[in-house]
């Protein structure tokens, strides 16, 4: 799980900047979040696995979950960088300079095509960290709803082109004390959960397996999306 930047053979790129990642990243953890936020609180991290290529399967409330994520999962505390699929709007102009040197690769949700999804496999088979939001869009209430297919078939795809492959999916809860947008001085816990061995989905249809797969990482988090006793 190693510093690298990937690209594909019709263009599509994300790069780890040796320079940029690391300021990031102590940006991040020593000022930004710690001033804007009233406190984060972060649970599990003794599930995040030790090897092998992981999904970071988070729930989606606001535009600051990538860094939520990265400072509850990344380089700081595992070693990790992370690489994010990210809608194609966020990777122009100069958000999207910082966005593709930080892990993060487009996605076009407008004219779909295969090219986002052959990369992220890519990533998974080089043994990567890859963040993929199963919500799909953020939503704005603490309600865990439709859960869309796409982490599922991904890491089923992953898993039957590379046989010694091991694939896990890592749910991972991310609770605003006040979602959509979180204002400053807002608490955060995060909720890291056991991780989902796509191994042990390989069935005798794929869309079995991917039906299996998703029911059970919905299931997931909804254990992990509840409200801290303290809000109740």
């Amino acid at each position: 799980m190693s510093n690298a930047s990937e690209t594909d053979s019709i263009g599509i790129k994300s790069e780890i900047s040796p320079w940029l990642t690391p300021l990031a990243y102590s940006l991040l953890s020593h000022l930004i979040l710690p001033i804007y936020f009233g406190r984060i609180e972060v649970n599990g991290q003794e599930h995040l696995p030790q090897s092998g290529a992981v999904i970071l399967a988070p729930t989606h409330r606001s535009r600051w979950d990538p860094i939520i994520l990265a400072y509850a999962a990344g380089r700081n505390v595992t070693g990790w960088d992370l690489y994010y699929m990210v809608l194609l709007n966020q990777t122009k102009g100069i958000q999207g300079w910082f966005v593709r040197r930080l892990g993060g690769f487009p996605i076009d949700r407008t004219r779909p095509t295969t090219s986002s999804i052959r990369y992220s496999v890519k990533l998974l088979q080089s043994q990567k960290v890859l963040v993929l939001f199963p919500e799909g869009y953020i939503i704005e209430d603490n309600q865990i709803d439709k859960i869309q297919p796409g982490v599922a078939r991904i890491a089923l795809q992953a898993v039957s082109e590379q046989s010694d492959l091991s694939v896990t999916i890592v749910p991972v809860s991310i609770y605003y004390q006040h979602p959509a947008p979180p204002p400053i001085g807002c608490k955060v816990w995060v909720n890291i959960g056991s991780p989902l061995n796509v191994r042990e989905y390989q069935e005798d249809s794929i869309k079995k397996a991917t039906r299996h797969l998703t029911t059970d990482l919905k299931e997931a988090l909804q254990a992990l999306h509840q409200p801290p006793s303290e809000l109740l």
